[in-house]
């Protein structure tokens, strides 16, 4: 978990600069409504002003909001000095300014703009209340794992007239991750189209945050037919010397069942959807919830001091209370962790020992183990939250292993680990059991090695920075796995493979032809599951752009 006073004073008030050039693209394609008003919810120093002088058009009336002083002085010098844009900037904070202005019922024909992207944890408290009640004026489910840019975009949405448009940079998350699920639902309810535009190269390398240019159009009536959703898969920046208003006419949009939950399918197109839906009814294909169980790792609350090195062990002679345990990638590069690699682990120095002193009273502890605790009291572990609401604050709960382990976060693909050693895991994997008697661990951690299971975990899960795959339970549970009936294999083969392969194409290629084929999938289709994984693959693993200098923020 990052906490508050770890994070970078940019991060803290998320404001990420838009380049010129895309300024410049979104406010043409505002300008072809012909508005007669436009709001801009967090303006900065002007940057989405600047793109519209350099545009000829009527009078418009705009107004900015901007929560920092001097960006707000900054973005209203420009707009003094503008042709035809008439308003102000008002220096406010855009959530308290919007409820307000919801209840009395002011609307705009267009919205701009690059909204903040700040955790729900770091908001002022004020800014938590206020973003809980525009979630709720709409009746929308609320979590606090949120971020503030979805509470901007849904207030932004509502503020517009019917068929006014709203053209903003936001992150691709929106696609997938569980928190924006109700502005997901929003924006099919309130839009006639949302077009997305995914650029493949990072616009903002600080954040390390993938974004698209969120393109939507509201509908006339509440009645009308939503004609869906499209993206547009951008290899290159080029896009953005091209005319907006083509690819907002000329997209595919889709709609219907494959904008249920998350949009991730929306990447795929038509025969790589009818493909995938229809591999998945097949006998040898399973949901991973129907064959298997998921609970997370040991929660230490405190993994420093309770998942320790060789060296720890020794030093406070703890090894009456330490076994072995794994949580890190570089822990298991491969699908099986014997006695071998843990040694090899130790060897390296990793902190691959958990140390559990159950519920033993301090007092009956040795000396060495009492000394132990004492340095992690002065280290203010127990102050902990939950270490704090334990007692005696070192006693972990739920300390079990399972046969398989699974990493919470991967790179490539996702993978099941055989945990021949029965080692502990922490919270940054999960726990697996298969349920069906005749499934072996060992299958289960070997069929799971495949293209299908590998493009269901891009659809299901989630990205962060740097172009990490996250999985949690639930999406786990909805993973395909080919779970053939007659399956030759050898796991210690495919853990040799994954350890030493630096082609992740063949490697998943040669094992569809293995696992996928004897699960009923032909050539043809274990060739189109494959590209569809390889692309969005890719596409997670977008490039990072470096912004020029002289390049405006907003």
């Amino acid at each position: 978990m990052n906490f508050k006073t770890q994070e970078t004073a940019t991060k803290l008030r998320g404001g990420y600069y838009t380049p010129e050039e895309v300024s410049q693209f979104l406010a043409k394609w505002i300008l072809n409504s012909n508005p007669s008003s436009i709001l801009e919810p967090s303006c900065g120093d002007g940057a989405f002003i600047r793109a519209f002088q350099g545009l000829n058009h009527n009078a418009i009336d705009f107004l900015g909001i901007e929560i920092l002083d001097e960006e707000a002085e900054k973005a209203d010098l420009q707009l003094a000095n503008h042709n035809y844009l008439n308003g102000k900037v008002i220096n406010t904070d855009f959530l308290e300014w919007v409820v307000l202005e919801l209840e009395r019922g002011r609307t705009f024909d267009a919205v701009v703009g690059n909204p903040p992207y700040i955790r729900y944890q770091y908001l002022e408290k004020s800014d938590q209340e206020y973003s809980e009640r525009i979630f709720k004026r709409f009746q929308l489910p609320f979590t606090k794992h949120t971020n503030v840019w979805v509470p901007f975009v849904i207030a932004s949405v509502a503020m517009l007239v019917p068929g006014g448009r709203l053209a903003m940079v936001i992150p691709s998350e929106i696609l997938h991750v569980l928190h924006a699920g109700s502005l997901r639902k929003f924006l099919l309810d309130q839009c006639v189209r949302i077009l997305m535009i995914d650029p493949n190269e990072l616009l903002f390398a600080e954040a390390l945050q993938g974004t698209v240019l969120l393109m939507i159009e509201k509908k006339n009536t509440l009645t009308q037919i939503s004609e869906g959703v499209a993206i547009l898969s951008a290899p290159n920046n080029s896009f953005l010397n091209q005319n907006p208003e083509h690819f907002f006419q000329t997209a595919e949009y889709v709609a219907g069942e494959v904008l249920n939950g998350k949009w991730m399918k929306v990447l795929l197109d038509p025969q790589e959807i009818e493909v995938f839906e229809r591999v998945k009814t097949y006998p040898g294909i399973k949901k991973f919830g129907e064959i298997a169980t998921v609970d997370v790792g040991i929660v230490t609350g405190a993994n420093k001091f309770f998942l320790v090195d060789k060296g720890i062990v020794e030093k406070y002679s703890l090894q009456n209370f330490s076994t072995p345990m794994f949580g890190r990638s570089e822990h298991c590069k491969g699908v099986v962790y014997n006695n071998n690699v843990h040694q090899l682990n130790e060897e390296k120095g990793y902190p691959t020992n958990f140390i559990n002193f159950g519920k033993t009273a301090f007092n009956k502890l040795p000396k060495s183990a009492q000394k132990y605790l004492r340095l992690g009291e002065e280290l203010e572990y127990p102050t902990r939250y939950k270490c704090r609401i334990r007692s005696p604050w070192y006693a972990v709960p739920s300390v079990y292993s399972t046969t398989i382990g699974m990493l919470k976060r991967s790179h490539n693909f996702p993978r099941l680990i055989y945990n021949e050693l029965e080692a502990y895991t922490t919270d940054t994997a999960y726990r697996i059991r298969t349920m069906e008697k005749t499934l072996s661990a060992r299958k289960l951690v070997y069929s799971f090695v495949n293209s299908l299971t590998a493009l269901t975990a891009e659809l299901e899960g989630r990205h962060y920075g740097g172009g990490v795959l996250e999985l949690v339970p639930s999406e786990i549970e909805k993973l395909l796995v080919p779970i053939p009936k007659s399956l030759k294999f050898k796991i210690e083969d495919l853990d040799r493979l994954v350890k030493a392969s630096e082609d992740v194409d063949l490697l998943l290629q040669n094992q569809d032809k293995k696992v996928l084929r004897q699960a009923g999938l032909s050539g043809e289709e274990i060739s189109i599951i494959h590209d569809a994984w390889r692309r969005i693959r890719i596409r997670r693993q977008r490039l990072v752009v470096v912004v020029e200098p002289e390049i405006i923020n907003d």
